[in-house]
This record gives C-alpha cells, sequence and structure tokens, in this order.
C-alpha cells in the first residue's frame, strides 16, 4: 500500500509540473499578447523612386509561408518567435534583399518594423553548359554560381538563368561532381541590353591545371616586358614598395605577396598533401597571353625561395601553349629549374620557337613528393628581352627610344597594342607604405585589372621617383624635390601602345594637381614603331591655369576634383588624328620643371581614347 500510494504521489507531481510548463509556455503580457513571439511588418518601397512595391514575396526564416505584399507595398507576419530570424524580400526584376532581425528589433508590443528600399535589377547572366565528355551533349546538374548574387542548377538542357541582377562585375563558377570547376570573370562590359550569355563546356583536357583552351582564350594580356613582384627597395626606385604590380596577375593555386616577391607556393594543406607528386603539372602558377617577337623572345626569370634549400629544392618552370596550333598542349620550355637558395638567382628561358605568335605563357611550381611539402618561390621579376637580363640595377638591353627614358626602341616594338580604351586611377580600398603585404597593397593591386585600373594596364617607369598608389582623388606620379631641373627627362612616366585610326583618336586626360601657386610639368609623348618621337600639345584644356612650356611641356595648376566630384577636374584633350593607321606608344611624364620646387603631383583620375 505504501508503494502505491508513493507512485500517485510522483504521478500528481508530474501532472503538476506538466501544467505549470504549460502555464508558462502561454504566459501572457499584461495586454494579453503572446511574451515570446510578435509580428513583423513593414512597407517595401522602389530605392530609385520611392515608389511603393506590390507582390514582394516577404519570407521569414523559420516560418512555414511567405507572404506578399499589397498595392501600398506593406507586408505583415504575425506568430514570429522573438529570437533571430533573416528576413528575404524578392520579386521578379529586383535585386533581392536579406535582412537580419534580433529579439531587440521588437518593441514593447512585440512588433517590429522593417522596412526595405529594393533596387531595380532587371539584367541576367544565362547560357548552356555541355559534357565535352559526352559529344557536347546537354550537361544537367551542374550548380552555377555568382555567390550570393545568385545561383542555377542546369537542366536536362543544359540552361541556366541567374536573374535580377544588376550590371556589374561578377565572378561565375560551374561546378560538378567528377568534373574540373570552371571559372570566369564576367565584367559590366559584358552585358549586352542587360544580358550576359556564356555557354561553357566541362569535362574538355585541361591545358593547365584547371584550365581549358576555352578558359585560356580570355587569358590577361601580358602586354609589356617586366613585371615586378616585391617591395624591397633594393635598387631605388626601380625596385620601391609602391612599384610592385605582378600580384595583379591571374594566379591559380595558392600564391602570396611577400617583399622578396610574389611568392607561387604549393598546395600543401590537410586535403592537398594527398595530391601525387607531378613534375610536369604546375601546382601553383601564374599565366598570360603575350605576343612573342624577335626583341622579347627570352625570358629572365628572377627569383629565390622559402621552406627549400640544396637538398630539397623547390622545382618550377616556364610552359607555353599556342592555342593557334591543330593540337594546342602545353611545351615545356627546357628543363625543369630548381632553386633551394635565399639569394635571388636569374634563370632564363628561350621562346625563340615562338616568334610571331601570341601565346600562353605559364609560369609555375610544381609538387615533387606527395605528403606534407612546402615550398616557396618568390619571383621578383618576369621580364622579357633579346637577350638574358640579370641583376636588378641595370635597365632594359638595346638602344634607347629617348635618351635618359630607359625606353628601348626594342620595347616599343614588341609592347603589344592595348584593346582597352577607358581606365581608370581610382582605385578601391587603400593601404598604406608600412602595412603588411599579405593585407594591404595586394588586396588593392588584384583589384586593377577588373577595373581598367592605369597601374595594370600602362606600364610605370619610375626614373627617378615612385608613384603614390592609393590617394583617392587618385593614382599619382610626382617629382622629387630636388635641384636637377629637366623638361626633357621625366622624373616617372606610365605608357602604353595604341592603335592609332579614326574614332580611335582622340584622348581626354582627366587630372589635377595639389597647389594653387606650384606648377606641375607634364607632357604625352607619342612614339612610333620605327622609332619617331613627337611631343603632342593638347588641342584643349579645363585647366585653371594652364600654358605651353619648355621641351614640348605643359605647365598647369588645378587643385579642385576628386572622387566625389568627377566633374571639376581639369580635362586635357589630345589630337591623334596624325598618327591614324599606326601602332603608338604613348606616355604620360611629369617633369621637374622648378628646382627644389617640392613633391609637384600629376593625377591620373581617367584616360579615355574614343
Amino acid at each position: 500500500m505504501k508503494l502505491v500510494k508513493i507512485a500517485r504521489t510522483l504521478g500528481f507531481m508530474a501532472l503538476l509540473a506538466t501544467l505549470v510548463s504549460i502555464g508558462n509556455s502561454c504566459k501572457k503580457d499584461d495586454d494579453g499578447t503572446k511574451a515570446n513571439v510578435g509580428t513583423v511588418n513593414g512597407i517595401i518601397t522602389d530605392k530609385d523612386t520611392g515608389s511603393p512595391i506590390a507582390g514582394v514575396t516577404v519570407t521569414v526564416s523559420g516560418i512555414g509561408t511567405p507572404v506578399t505584399s499589397g498595392s501600398d507595398g506593406k507586408y505583415t507576419i504575425s506568430n514570429v518567435s522573438k529570437e533571430t530570424h533573416t528576413v528575404k524580400f524578392s520579386k521578379n526584376g529586383f535585386l533581392a534583399i536579406v535582412i537580419t532581425i534580433t529579439v531587440s528589433d521588437f518593441n514593447t508590443t512585440n512588433v517590429a518594423i522593417i522596412d526595405a528600399a529594393l533596387q531595380n535589377a532587371s539584367a541576367k547572366i544565362t547560357g548552356m553548359v555541355t559534357d565535352a565528355k559526352n559529344n557536347n551533349a546537354a550537361l544537367a546538374g551542374v550548380v552555377v554560381s555568382i555567390g550570393t548574387a545568385g545561383v542555377d542548377t542546369t537542366g536536362n538542357d543544359g540552361k541556366y538563368a541567374i536573374e535580377n541582377l544588376l550590371v556589374d562585375n561578377y565572378t561565375i563558377t560551374f561546378t560538378k561532381a567528377g568534373y574540373a570547376t570552371i571559372t570566369r570573370p564576367i565584367t559590366k562590359d559584358n552585358f549586352i541590353a542587360g544580358v550576359v550569355t556564356l555557354d561553357v563546356s566541362m569535362g574538355a583536357n585541361e591545358l593547365l591545371r584547371g584550365l581549358t583552351a576555352a578558359d585560356l582564350v580570355n587569358a590577361d594580356k601580358w602586354y609589356y616586358n617586366e613585371y615586378r613582384g616585391g617591395g624591397n627597395a633594393d635598387a631605388y626606385p626601380h625596385w620601391d614598395w609602391a612599384c610592385d604590380y605582378m600580384c595583379s596577375n591571374t594566379y591559380v593555386g595558392d600564391w602570396q605577396e611577400q617583399w622578396e616577391g610574389t611568392t607561387l607556393r604549393i598546395r600543401n594543406d590537410v586535403t592537398n598533401q594527398a595530391n601525387p607528386a607531378n613534375l610536369d603539372v604546375f601546382d601553383t602558377y601564374t599565366y598570360g597571353s603575350k605576343k612573342i617577337t624577335a626583341d622579347n623572345k627570352i625570358l629572365s626569370l628572377r627569383a629565390r625561395t622559402h621552406n627549400a634549400d640544396a637538398t630539397a629544392p623547390a622545382y618550377f618552370g616556364v610552359q607555353v601553349i599556342d592555342l593557334s596550333a591543330t593540337d594546342p598542349h602545353a611545351v615545356k620550355i627546357g628543363d625543369n629549374k630548381t632553386l633551394g637558395s635565399d639569394d635571388y638567382q636569374d634563370f632564363n628561358f628561350d621562346l625563340s620557337a615562338f616568334v610571331g605568335k601570341e601565346v600562353i605563357i605559364a609560369i609555375g611550381t610544381y609538387r615533387a613528393v606527395t605528403g606534407d611539402y612546402w615550398k616557396q618561390l618568390a619571383i621578383r621579376a618576369i621580364r622579357f628581352a633579346n637577350s638574358p637580363i640579370t641583376g636588378v640595377n641595370g635597365w632594359w638591353p638595346g638602344t634607347e627610344a629617348v635618351a635618359g627614358w630607359a625606353l628601348t626602341k626594342e620595347m616599343v616594338r614588341s609592347t603589344m597594342p592595348q584593346i582597352k580604351k577607358s581606365f581608370t586611377g581610382i582605385s578601391t580600398g587603400s593601404a598604406g607604405r608600412d602595412v603588411d603585404m599579405t593585407t594591404g597593397y595586394p588586396a588593392v593591386y588584384t583589384k586593377w585589372h577588373s577595373i581598367n585600373h592605369i597601374a595594370a594596364e600602362w606600364s610605370f617607369v619610375p626614373l627617378k621617383k615612385d608613384p603614390e598608389v592609393t590617394p583617392s582623388e587618385g593614382y599619382l606620379i610626382k617629382t622629387r624635390n630636388t635641384a636637377e631641373v629637366s623638361t626633357t627627362v621625366p622624373e616617372a612616366y606610365f605608357y602604353a601602345k595604341f592603335a592609332i585610326a579614326s574614332g580611335n583618336n582622340q584622348l581626354t586626360l582627366k587630372t589635377r594637381n595639389f597647389s594653387a601657386d606650384q606648377y606641375t610639368y607634364f607632357k604625352l609623348t607619342a612614339i612610333k614603331e620605327d622609332g619617331t618621337v613627337t611631343d603632342i600639345a593638347p588641342s584643349s584644356n579645363t585647366a585653371q591655369d594652364a600654358s605651353a612650356a619648355e621641351n614640348g611641356c605643359w605647365k598647369f595648376k588645378h587643385n579642385a576634383g576628386g572622387a566625389a566630384a568627377p566633374e571639376a577636374y581639369a580635362s586635357f584633350v589630345y589630337d591623334l588624328s596624325q598618327f591614324n593607321g599606326n601602332n603608338v606608344v604613348l606616355a604620360f611624364g611629369v617633369y621637374n620643371g622648378v628646382a627644389n620646387s617640392g613633391e609637384n603631383k600629376l593625377v591620373f583620375y581617367s584616360i579615355d581614347l574614343k
């Protein structure tokens, strides 16, 4: 009897606990509403016009049924638990947005007011994916993604569409198990009437690790004959911290910018340690498309290593792919090289077999051992000339096109014509002189190609003075504060080659300086492939004060203009029609026209050729 009594008591206590729990879960505030749930509401408007938008689907995470905004743009979702949720707003033709709410967003009446402004976004990326392993049949199940901006999966017809986008720069990836992932860049210029059509073939033979012939067709062009890596100023200003642009190239694998050079590193995390040793296929590499001529047929590579020595060196080399060949494939240039020293050494690769052709050139490192294999090759310089280049103190072999410029006639002839016509000097992001190279300047440099930045698309020659990389007014070159006066040899200059023709022979530079009292001296010089040199005077300008100076220079004062005030810059317009039918190197240089006058600066906000 006593046991039965105890059991009845325990059962009663359990029942009482359950009732208390139910009572607590249904506890209400003084106004009768539930304390742990609330309502989310708001109004949805057009970001451009401010008008309400009807028909927007509003979805709160964890709540089963979405709602739709009414003709007044308003929506209401009830019985939302007072905790962290995401609220997604989406409608065809608008850029979807997601807003996160927390318990603190609910007011004293348990209402969270979440308004949203949607931006009109009618652009789209569409196309078809085919299977190179199966006679280019439509390939289903490919995940096509541009990150948070959108994702789609191909159907049985191989087609995909990512809609409701802004016209912007994107990186699109195509992924499917059993196939090499394909990554392609998309720029604003690729959108035609708001649409990019991009078809890809997956499963084709890789010519370089991860890249097929279709990928390499769009390789960045290596227009020039020098690419610099590393920030050590061991031959100032040729190797100054601000003259390190190699890391704006394209890389595949594991790489890092270091003071010693742009560093190709073996992929060596736990997963990649299982990769097989392979002295024929690059583990990490950089590549570009370059026209080889008799003037630039020797590639000179200056490098050193980390985590390597004479007994366990780093393995590296150069491979070339001629996409115009009947059977394109990677050709090794000479034998693989080895290096196990912290001292810089120079290595030369003969490209004579490709003279007259534009080919893909890849420079990379090889995994020599499976397992824990950690090697780094720090590349100081990639240089092309008609003979080997060694050391860091000299400039190029050959005959100078202009005395004192370190620009040879051979470089003028072998520089590839630019195919881009508009360039900016505004950098995305900022960095200071003493910042860690791994987090500072590379973060700025790597964005330059995607915005047609002058520092990536033109070649910079710091004869006497380095540039300033990230001022908000634009990229700039400048003079020293020196008694040495010259209006024939610049302190520094940018150059690029263009094919001049009707409709492509008017150049506009938007610029400024930073003084109402001191002139900046500069000029635009044209050098034809036959060596003819012409200083070009502007046909018009809008500077506050500008006039012709000695030896073809112009001097000007104009201390207005900024990223937020582009209309305030001075415009200098140049008529290039005298060069119609010619490939011409154009060079903008800054000159020290007055002794001991400080750092006089020439700002590049933009350059446009029309």
